[in-house]
Formats: C-alpha cells, structure tokens, sequence
C-alpha cells in the first residue's frame, strides 16, 4: 500500500463512529466511567459490559469474557478492557478466537497496536495510568486503523493461523 493510501485509510476510520464494548473490574471501575464519557463525547457508542457497580470481589476474566464475546458476535468492532494493570484483562481477553488484546498506556502502543497488529481490544490499568493518558490511548485507538501492509498482513495471517491450529 502506498503510503497516501494508508493515510486516506486513517482518515476514514478517524471519522467513522464506533460501537465499543467496555468491561472493567473493581480495580479499573472508577476509570471505566471516565472513559466512557469521554468515548461518548466523541461521538461513538458505548456497550457497558460491567461491572455495574464497585464488587471489590469481582473477577476480571468475566469482564474481559463479556467484552471479547461482543466482538465476536459483531456488537462491537473493538473493546476497551480496565483492570488494576491491565495486564489479567488482556491474558483473559486474548483467549478468545479473534481476539488481539495489548495493555497500551501510552498513545503511541495504542496506535501501532491497531496499525500494525489489528488490536481490537485495548487494556488499560487503573493503578498505573491516570485519566488524561487514559484518554489519550484511548483516542488514539479509536481513530487508527489497520494499515493493510503487506509485513503486516503477513504477521496477522501468520497470528490467525495460529488461532486456527489452536482453537480447534
């Protein structure tokens, strides 16, 4: 692809509004409601996968299940996953067929992430980020897409043929 089409690709995904799926646990809770104000702010939708309310006790993986199974049944074309590091949210995410979840806290992993692998799910942590970095990747994720390089077309088949062999 040249590189004015890649641009042109940027441009049209940087305008389109997106339906994202979001889920955080109680260690991501307070950030997930700052994010989803600002998502909205921007003009895209938000599916609120919980927690629904602060649960101390909850468990990442039933968020990270929620917010991956939307993507999969096509409720959403990306999720954003909350957790204390984000790193739990991105394991469990990453179980699942189609799935490509990195934790990213700044704005420069959550563009690449999209550009270069075709990450669907973004995964932030709570205790290690603040808010205004928070919104930052979380524009920048919203606004990248994937840039149909050849290198990178060969790396993404490369990962789903891996899904194939391993999810059966």
């Amino acid at each position: 692809m040249v590189k004015c089409a890649g641009r042109e690709i940027l441009l049209i995904a940087r305008w389109r509004s997106l339906k994202l799926a979001i889920g955080a646990d109680h260690g991501g809770f307070a950030l997930k409601k700052i994010m989803m104000e600002f998502i909205v702010g921007l003009g895209h939708e938000v599916m609120d996968c919980g927690a629904f309310r602060l649960e101390p006790g909850d468990d990442y993986p039933d968020f990270a299940g929620a917010v991956a199974r939307a993507i999969q049944k096509g409720q959403a074309s990306r999720g954003i996953l909350i957790c204390g590091s984000g790193v739990g949210a991105g394991v469990a995410a990453n179980k699942f067929e189609g799935i490509r979840a990195a934790v990213c806290h700044d704005a420069f992993s959550a563009r690449q992430g999209v550009e270069d692998d075709d990450m669907n799910v973004l995964c932030l942590g709570e205790r290690i980020i603040g808010a205004g970095a928070a919104r930052e990747a979380v524009r920048v994720f919203l606004t990248a897409g994937f840039s149909g390089a050849e290198r990178h077309l060969r790396r993404l088949n490369k990962v789903k043929s891996m899904e194939r062999e391993f999810f059966k």
